[in-house]
């Protein structure tokens, strides 16, 4: 039925987005979140050569770039004065592995690995401002899913396809060897037993099928019923860049976003459902109508490195278009409300900081 409904044409599309924004409106009736961030890029770097990225550099390459961490603080920084309360790590793969830059750049730093530099960067941050770490630091043992969960209030990795073929030559994942399903869904699972707040999600139009999109979504289902740690399912749509292997590959259709959207809602009616405003522009908020209930994380300080050719709406643009559709906006935290006992329960520093950034209902205290 899933797969017959991410198919469905389009007179069957209006009846399918009304159950959806139904089921949404079940869950989190009214209320749409996002949650105002800062982008650190802390190093581009990466041993993965996924088919889809811009963001990724060799050593040597122009832009290549490890930030220290003064460059680190000076925007979190920024982001304090307008009201953040975010501070988003997305980071290359274990680049060390790959590239003796990388590890001789790591050493200046006075660190052995990328993982070990990510950890005290999110501990510096959550020590010397307001603002909470939430990395999204690629594959991890349990061991590291541990030390990171000490420094930040949640985490994230992309499942992006429960598909294996897409490691194939030519295909997107090809020579990405992070980018095996198995070992993504490993790393899902031991934040699920570490009962760590977690972002997952899929990226649909990199060479999937429809079936794949609704195996991704289950895989994703199964998961949180086994540990109810997944805090949000993010829905992102592949975008065109100059310059990538794929850059002649066909971009997912609206309608082709509304159905994975509106599916994932139906399949996971109790979920925290997200997409990024910014890769559906200028049409986004026909989204609302597919039963997200978050637009994710929005900066109004740095762009987005990942899609730096997508910029973020402006948040009173976005405040408008979503109560256009009867909804109010609210600033959330990193980690979604109904996680927040999780973290609060722990004793020290990471508990103070999201307890004083959190009003009674659990969003951010700052107005949105």
């Amino acid at each position: 039925m899933a797969c017959e409904l991410m198919a469905c044409g389009a007179p069957d599309l209006s009846d399918l987005l009304a159950v959806a924004r139904a089921a949404k409106e079940r869950f989190k009736p009214g209320v749409i979140t996002y949650s105002r961030k800062v982008f650190l890029p802390l190093t581009n770097l990466c041993r993965d050569y996924c088919g889809y990225c811009i963001f990724r550099r060799d050593p040597g390459d122009p832009g290549a770039h490890t930030m220290t961490p003064e460059e680190v603080i000076e925007v979190v920084r920024q982001g304090e004065r307008l009201g953040c309360s975010e501070a988003l790590f997305s980071l290359g793969d274990k680049p060390e592995l790959l590239f003796p830059e990388a590890r001789e750049a790591l050493r200046r730093l006075g660190y052995r690995s990328t993982l070990h530099y990510l950890e005290a960067t999110c501990e510096l941050v959550l020590r010397e401002t307001s603002l909470l770490p939430h990395p999204n630091p690629g594959l991890l043992s349990g061991e590291w899913v541990r030390r990171l969960a000490a420094v930040s209030p949640s985490m994230g990795l992309m499942l992006e396809s429960a598909n294996a073929d897409l490691l194939q030559p030519g295909a997107a994942h090809d020579n990405a060897p992070d980018k095996v399903p198995a070992r993504r869904l490993r790393t899902i699972e031991e934040a699920g037993k570490q009962q760590v707040p977690f972002t997952t999600g899929l990226l649909i139009g990199i060479g999937e099928s429809l079936a794949d999109r609704v195996d991704t979504l289950l895989a994703i289902r199964e998961l949180h019923r086994r540990y109810g740690h997944i805090q949000e399912v993010i829905v992102q749509n592949f975008r065109v860049k100059p310059g990538i292997p794929m850059q002649d590959w066909p971009e997912p259709s609206q309608g082709e976003m509304l159905r994975t959207v509106a599916v994932a809602r139906l399949l996971m009616p109790q979920m925290n459902i997200q997409a990024p405003p910014n890769l559906s522009a200028p049409y986004y908020e026909d989204l609302l109508d597919a039963g997200i209930n978050d637009w994710g994380g929005v900066s109004p300080v740095t762009p987005d490195f990942i899609n730096p050719e997508r910029p973020w709406p402006h948040l009173e643009q976005l405040r408008r278009r979503t109560e256009a559709k009867g909804h109010r906006l609210h600033q959330r935290l990193p980690v979604y409300p109904e996680f927040l006992p999780r973290i609060l329960r722990r004793p020290g520093l990471l508990a103070e900081r999201t307890r004083a950034l959190a009003d009674p209902t659990g969003y951010a205290r700052r107005a949105a």
